[in-house]
């Protein structure tokens, strides 16, 4: 093993000694009480199985067959989950077919962050991830299960789910994607129609038309944000079967793939000799491993507060100062928009997982003692699917990439380390994402522009306001003051003013999407502005260093100058009602730091 991996890996082990051993006697305690089905009384197993058929009851009432559940986060409105639609009967058909029974457990909600973007539904987008976590308890809080199957993709939707899974510990979970649309046309080309209408050069037709060709069928998208970086960190975490991410949709890989992983969640339960619960899969070192996936291949900053939220969950305490420090001597091996041309496509034709981890174990960069759903360690994940004579199987992935500009090797990476930073200074604490930025773009100390609303850029930047080298702010962002909604609409218009040759930046309390990059941006900023964070005290012409080889984020204003501002709390009622925001006031008034999480499930009273 990489040596600061390994130290990296002692020192969450330490730190997490005391909940993890809390939370795997809490695991243990409801294993020992045994299937629950035998303890619920007569009527409670009644209505448990009243829809079942005679043979499913039989099943369900000796204790002999595995009763899976079934978690799916479907609607059709969205790409990504639409394929889900159908999973349910095919899930059950292939557990009928070797003796077991699946029961659909209950479904999740799955909002898109790109339909929400820029609107007032964002501001739920983040909360929306512990309301999943909730509501998959919710579905498999009627003890009638020996394992469950997690059907969810995007943003916040596998988080959430793994966040649920991980209460029911001592139940095996298996997570079925359901893979990527195929590609459209290439992201550059998306974001340059995006720069242009930004710039007024396009109008909206010409605007719609670029995105509907890009994002135009079934499955996720197809640049490498948030939902794929989702995929990609369960499977390295051992949650998926080996090679299962990246399959489109409506193939017949894909099929064979959810028949196998259904057949698997039968085998590993508690009433067999494979038992493999989900608490004991996801532990120190497998959450360390997604850490490096993520930062080998550029991932989305999202989950510096959704792995920390996971693992969490699993009593394991994860903070930016481990994803800073395996940042440092993570090599970046995969080049995928943003932080490159390719799509996910690409990478899955280039060799994917398979070649992926492959490399990154050959360089003592991930743990091979680890439990996966398929066994010990992560060999069987250097193998990828195919289908061969109508038959499921796994052959030995690629020693070499097929495509030199999408995946490199250890010794030869795109960058020498994964591109996530760690900033701190007097304005707090935040992270910033560099494998996507330019050569020099590293650094920018420049005067403040202050808004307190993403809305207000627009005009400001139409106007020239913002033609110059500057650092913008936006503030009252936070999880407690409107939930934290990621701002990619600002992406185009500074990426604009970059392209113009000025020295730009972002400071923000909210969230930037998985997608950006090119704009150095300090975001997930704590303390907040609405809980007295020095942001609230950043005036215009104030300047602002930002300097991630340094781990800086700083202003350059003196203690008695700051000492003299008095801040005015900007009212946030209209940003706290309508879109259903009003329901969530409690939730965020709950939410942790975005170093904690950012959570409202995991809130210390």
């Amino acid at each position: 093993m990489n040596s600061v991996i390994q130290e990296v890996t002692n020192t969450i082990i330490e730190r997490s000694k005391v909940t993890r051993a809390a939370y795997l006697a809490k695991i243990e305690k409801a294993r020992l009480k045994g299937p629950h089905r035998g303890i619920l009384s007569c009527g409670n197993l009644a209505h448990g199985f009243a829809a079942c058929s005679p043979q499913e009851k039989t099943d369900l009432t000796q204790l002999t067959k595995a009763n899976v559940g079934i978690i799916s986060s479907y609607n059709d409105m969205l790409s990504a989950h639409q394929p889900y639609e159908v999973y349910p009967a095919k899930i059950k058909a292939a557990i009928e077919n070797v003796g077991s029974v699946a029961q659909f457990a209950g479904g999740v909600p799955a909002m898109c962050d790109g339909v929400t973007q820029g609107q007032p539904g964002m501001d739920l987008s983040l909360m929306s991830r512990d309301v999943i976590a909730m509501s998959a308890a919710v579905g498999l809080s009627h003890n009638m299960f020996d394992s469950g199957i997690m059907l969810g993709i995007c943003d916040k939707i596998v988080p959430g789910l793994v966040m649920s899974a991980l209460t029911f510990g001592h139940l095996p979970f298996i997570f079925i994607p359901a893979g990527p649309m195929e590609s459209g046309i290439p992201n550059k080309e998306k974001a340059r129609i995006r720069q242009l209408y930004a710039q007024g050069k396009v109008g909206r037709d010409e605007l719609l038309e670029s995105e509907s060709k890009s994002y135009h069928s079934a499955g996720t998208c197809t640049f490498y944000g948030t939902a794929n970086s989702n995929q990609l960190v369960v499977e390295v975490m051992g949650l998926h079967l080996p090679g299962a991410s990246f399959v489109n949709p409506g193939t017949e890989l894909r099929d064979a793939l959810t028949d196998a992983a259904s057949v698997q969640a039968t085998r590993i339960t508690d009433l067999g000799t494979e038992y493999r619960p989900v608490g004991h899969i996801v532990d120190e070192k497998s959450v360390v491993n997604g850490i490096v996936a993520l930062l080998a291949t550029g991932g989305s900053t999202n989950h510096t507060m959704h792995l920390v939220a996971m693992a969490k969950a699993a009593g394991i305490l994860v903070n930016w100062d481990d994803f800073d420090a395996l940042s440092s001597v993570t090599p970046l091996i995969a080049k995928i928009y943003p932080n490159g041309e390719a799509d996910i496509n690409h990478f899955q034709a280039a060799g994917g997982m398979a070649y992926l981890i492959k490399e990154l174990l050959r360089g003592g960069f991930l743990h091979n003692d680890v439990t996966t759903i398929c066994g010990e360690g992560l060999d069987k994940y250097t193998q990828e699917p195919i289908v061969r004579d109508g038959k499921l199987m796994w052959v030995d992935g690629p020693d070499k990439a097929l495509d030199s500009e999408v995946l490199a090797t250890i010794e030869k990476p795109f960058k020498a380390d994964g591109g996530l930073s760690a900033l701190s200074g007097n304005l707090g604490r935040a992270v910033i994402k560099t494998s996507s930025l330019r050569p020099g773009k590293a650094t920018v100390k420049a005067p403040a522009v202050v808004f307190e609303s993403q809305h207000d850029i627009d005009a400001a930047f139409n106007a020239g306001d913002l033609d110059k080298d500057c650092v913008v702010v936006v503030r009252y962002q936070g999880p407690r003051a409107v939930g934290m909604p990621e701002l990619h609409k600002l992406t185009p218009p500074l990426s604009v003013l970059q392209d113009k040759g000025f020295s730009v930046a972002l400071v923000t309390d909210g969230r930037m999407s998985g997608a950006s990059g090119k704009v150095p941006a300090a975001i997930h900023l704590y303390p907040e502005a609405l809980d007295g964070g020095l942001i609230a005290k950043v005036q215009n012409g104030d300047i602002i260093e930002i300097c991630a080889e340094k781990n800086i984020v700083h202003l350059h204003v003196s203690e008695e100058e700051l000492a003299k501002r008095i801040v005015t709390v900007k009212d946030l009622t209209e940003d706290r009602e309508g879109m259903g925001r009003e329901l969530f006031n409690g939730l965020r008034q709950a939410m942790t730091t975005p170093e904690e999480g950012a959570s409202c499930v995991f809130h210390e009273a």
